[in-house]
């Protein structure tokens, strides 16, 4: 078996095993035994089971930056994609919602954060700044950017910022748990982000 392909097949068991059982729960006997090798073969890709998660995460954080649209942004350069009316963050978040439900290793990573928040301080402080610090940042500079442009009233663009984000990030949440009630949730967010829009520049009259 190639080497590179066995690490890669280590890492995708572990991430399997670690989103379902949670990391102190799964053993590398039951990674060996997930890849199909002795657990002294693995020694010899991984030093541990702790390199394997570090390695985990590096690689899950460097997919996730590659395509979500909260690292694309540079608010200071004003790059990324800055949706002006309802219609066009209706797609934008709405896709952005498919790729983290869907992506088979951005969905695991983020169910392996929600086992692991209580039980691994690092692991913790990953989940605050992945599913909150990260989310309100975006959408603060996406709330200031609206209020330069016109297109939003001057207000607090951290209150307004979390009116915005933080309901959709309960329904991914919902989604997580309940697959099946995904349609519901993307009509849910496009009445959300439709409303904000609405309320918000009725306000501005």
């Amino acid at each position: 078996m190639d080497r590179g392909s066995t690490k890669q097949k280590i890492l995708d068991a572990s991430l399997e095993l670690f989103s379902v059982q949670g990391f102190e729960a799964t053993s590398i006997s039951q990674i060996a035994n997930a890849v199909g090798i002795r657990k002294a073969s693995l020694y010899s890709h991984f030093e541990n089971k702790q390199a394997i998660l570090d390695a985990l995460v590096k690689d899950v954080l460097e997919q996730y930056g590659a395509h979500s649209i909260f690292a694309k942004t540079d608010w200071e350069k004003g790059t990324g994609d800055l949706p002006l009316a309802p219609d066009a963050a209706v797609q934008m978040i709405q896709g952005q919602i498919r790729y983290i439900l869907h992506d088979p290793s951005i969905s695991r990573a983020r169910k392996m954060l929600a086992i692991e928040q209580f039980q691994n301080p690092e692991l913790a402080k990953l989940q605050t700044k992945q599913n909150y610090t990260d989310v309100l940042q975006y959408f603060t500079g996406l709330v200031k950017h609206l209020i330069r442009q016109g297109v939003l009233p001057e207000d607090d663009p951290e209150i307004m910022a979390a009116q915005f984000c933080l309901p959709i990030s309960v329904w991914i949440n919902l989604c997580d748990r309940e697959p099946d009630r995904e349609p519901e949730v993307m009509e849910l967010v496009e009445k959300h982000i439709r409303q904000f829009f609405r309320l918000y520049q009725r306000s501005a009259r």
